[in-house]
């Protein structure tokens, strides 16, 4: 039996049993879950990659037995919301309509656990460039097969770059794996599995087209795993409040112009860089000499051509391949063997000629031209409403949070039947000047969607300059996608559920030294721009149980997790725990709570269990990770203070603003206050002990009565404000202790960029006024 709702959206905010508004504050958890833990396979490792039919990720994301020390830790920073990390990949690897079973009683247990520490849930279908096979995450290997590519020939045919099989993993080019979207083998199969029945008729498996197979595997898993989640009772509801859609979206060559050329709206070049045409030959054997990019810091440039020759390998299954294992029956009409493009008419192999250079810029039937947004609001859409009505078909009450393709319009459905009450917008958005370069730069960034939205005359203008206009830049995008949010799709509560900074910055600079003052400036950035932005809530990429110094995130090369095996948590009162009160001079007669229970074995208590982990390695039961030790021998606090922030946890009114001044450790909220329902639900926000130690913070209000103490309600010893005040505006200024952040200044580097984009634009930003 379900459980009451414990949040609900009233007027586009999140509410609480008893009214207040509540700001979800939450992180992804966990980054190990795009991996399987039997074989344990990272992105680096080529042995047991291709045995995909007998994966399992039955202590994913951690062992059941160490979740209340994540959970506990997450807590302690002030996390009450967890975007649940899963793939289609850990419910259905052993073949069509095989579910693991184990892993789903596994997820069981974790969600169970999660409960006792209060945290709002909601599950996150993942995937990236489709498979892990493709380069990414997601998808079962099975579905690669399905669609008639062979992911034994990627390597050769380069349908994919994948880590797992590049010659020389410890040199994969970082963010590299992303360009797998405009490659043939992803390319191909979203373009299957969004619009198979249009543009690929002929693609029949087990009587239905690809696109149906495709998605009602992909959609029964989903729906088999609500079902087990309902059915274990105490959970639905009462943790897991909603489904997130398909994670990051790809439209692969749906709407294409032209693919003999690259389109404009690719932004993204980073090593080879086919055309669709080249991708298609060489998907068939064919050799071909394609452009080269790089990224740089005016974002990519051309560096020279390379050739790929496959020797006439393909991407293609062979024609005798024997695809029994998987009891499906593909139509005769579908011959493997051969490029299902060809099949359908696109090229002639006979002459190597791209016959219809054009065949996916416009729906087959209707005519009608297929750019991202009538992308969105055609083939998307009617994938989400199937996704939708099979989730809301077992959890009656779940909160959709939609995901539209990254950094596009969201749907056009305002005042539409699919305005729907309980549906949450879910953007993503990264710095990508950072995330590709690796880099901080203090001295100028771009603003990513006034040039999507095409808001400048020249792209000089889109140029800020300075880093307070590099952080109000950053708001201001957030600020104007949840605007299109409720412009385009209505008045719904908007979450970005993934932005996030690499923590391998400047070659490692922080991992032999200590110094991460240039992720916490970029971490406080980001921060801002969300504060700013007022979303309903956020949340951040990306806390792994397994990350070190050496792997990172052990996917892809990426390093974005907060936690790290080879770093250290920030530091907490050595003093034992217990139950205090620092009240205001209003006189209030309070208690913090008192509960019985014993606090979770973590960083916040001294054991010979925890001692002797602290001595030999920060992580829970981990080896000693890196191989270099120059990379280990200065753990730092991974630029915690800027991501463990003072935030509302709920709000008796809708918020007008809040932000986190580091720089000053000043916190400043502003409500529309409304009278508390009772004295037991007043106005709650997190105050890290790191930042306001109760003793060495001020605090200011507007009227009223409050008080700073720390309890366990929720598991874990956690400082928090309580704020008793009246209706109308209302405000709170906490100033904490201010510690020496981010002192760091712009290098001769990064203004070195300015003056090369003053080049390239012949532009001379100086006697610009409008920056």
């Amino acid at each position: 039996m379900a459980s009451p709702l414990r949040l609900v959206i009233e007027d586009g905010h999140f509410q609480d049993a008893h009214g207040r508004h509540v700001l979800l504050r939450g992180i992804n958890v966990a980054g190990d879950s795009k991996l399987p833990s039997q074989p344990d396979v990272p992105s680096h490792i080529a042995q047991d990659f291709f045995d995909g039919d007998n994966v399992k990720f039955h202590s994913r994301p951690f062992r059941k037995e160490d979740a209340h020390i994540h959970f506990s830790r997450l807590k302690r920073f002030g996390y009450n919301t967890i975007r649940y990390v899963f793939t289609w990949e850990a419910i259905e690897a052993a073949g069509p309509g095989r579910y693991d079973e184990v892993w789903i009683q596994h997820t069981i247990d974790i969600l169970r656990t999660a409960k006792d520490y209060g945290f709002y849930i909601f599950m996150d279908p993942h995937q990236d460039v489709w498979s892990r096979y493709c380069g990414g995450s997601g998808a079962p290997m099975w579905t690669v097969y399905a669609c008639g590519l062979n992911p034994q020939s990627f390597a050769a045919t380069e349908a994919a770059i994948v880590h797992n099989t590049y010659p020389e993993p410890e040199n994969f080019p970082k963010m590299i794996w992303s360009t797998n979207y405009y490659r043939l083998a992803a390319a191909t199969i979203f373009t299957l599995f969004f619009a198979g029945r249009d543009f690929a008729p002929k693609c029949i498996i087990d009587g239905v087209n690809i696109q149906d197979y495709l998605q009602g595997h992909f959609i029964r898993a989903c729906e088999h795993l609500a079902k087990r989640i309902h059915e274990a009772g105490g959970i639905e509801n009462d943790i897991v409040f909603g489904w997130e859609s398909l994670n990051e979206p790809g439209r692969g060559m749906i709407g294409h112009v032209d693919l003999s050329v690259i389109p404009n709206e690719q932004k993204l070049k980073k090593g080879t860089c086919p055309t669709l045409w080249q991708a298609i030959l060489t998907g068939s054997g064919r050799a071909c000499e394609v452009d080269s990019w790089d990224m740089g810091g005016l974002g990519p440039y051309k560096v020279g051509r390379i050739l790929i020759d496959p020797h006439g390998e393909m991407a293609w299954l062979p024609e005798d391949y024997d695809e029994s294992r998987y009891g499906w029956k593909r139509h005769p009409d579908w011959r493997l063997g051969e490029c299902l493009w060809a099949q359908h008419g696109v090229w002639d192999p006979s002459t190597d000629s791209l016959l219809q250079k054009n065949y996916f810029e416009k729906h087959p039937t209707s005519g009608d031209k297929l750019d991202y947004h009538t992308f969105t609001n055609t083939y998307f859409m009617a994938f989400y409403r199937k996704y939708r009505d099979a989730i809301r078909g077992i959890h009656k009450d779940a909160i959709m949070l939609c995901q539209p393709p990254t950094l596009e319009l969201p749907p056009s459905i305002k005042g539409t039947e699919d305005d729907d009450p309980r549906m949450v917008y879910a953007p993503h958005y990264y710095d990508g000047i950072t995330l590709m370069t690796k880099k901080w730069n203090r001295t100028w960034n771009v603003d990513v969607i006034g040039v999507l939205r095409g808001r400048y005359w020249h792209p000089a203008f889109a140029i800020k300059i300075g880093e307070t206009a590099i952080r109000n830049s950053f708001k201001e995008q957030l600020a104007a996608m949840k605007k299109e949010g409720q412009d385009y799709m209505g008045n719904h509560p908007c979450i970005l559920t993934e932005f996030g900074i690499p923590y391998d910055m400047d070659d490692k600079y922080a991992y032999r030294t200590g110094d991460y003052s240039s992720q916490s400036a970029a971490m406080d950035a980001n921060h801002f721009a969300v504060e700013g932005a007022l979303m309903e809530g956020y949340t951040l990429w990306l806390y792994s149980a397994t990350n070190d110094h050496q792997r990172g995130d052990q996917w892809n090369g990426e390093d974005l997790s907060i936690f790290s095996t080879d770093d250290q948590t920030l530091p907490v009162s050595a003093i034992p725990r217990t139950p205090d009160l620092n009240q205001s001079t209003s006189s209030l007669l309070r208690t913090a709570t008192t509960g019985t229970r014993k606090e979770v074995e973590d960083e916040t208590s001294v054991t010979p269990g925890n001692l002797k982990r602290t001595l030999t390695n920060p992580s829970i039961g981990s080896e000693p990770t890196s191989q270099n030790p120059e990379l280990t021998n200065a753990p730092g606090y991974r630029a915690a203070e800027a991501y463990v922030r003072p935030a509302p946890i709920a709000t008796n009114g809708p918020i007008i603003d809040y932000v986190f001044d580091l720089k000053n450790c000043e916190f400043t909220l502003e409500i529309e206050g409304t009278s508390p329902p009772s004295e037991e639900f007043p106005t709650t926000v997190f105050l890290p002990e790191y930042h306001f130690p109760k003793d060495q913070c001020t605090v200011v209000v507007s009227s009223g009565k409050w008080e700073i103490s720390t309890d366990d309600e929720e598991r874990t010893w956690i400082q928090k404000l309580r704020w008793w005040h009246g209706a109308g505006k209302q405000s709170l200024k906490v100033t904490g202790l201010v510690r020496p952040h981010n002192s760091s200044a712009g290098t001769a580097e990064e203004a070195g960029y300015v003056e090369q984009c003053q080049e390239s634009y012949a532009f001379n930003f100086k006697d610009c006024s409008v920056m």
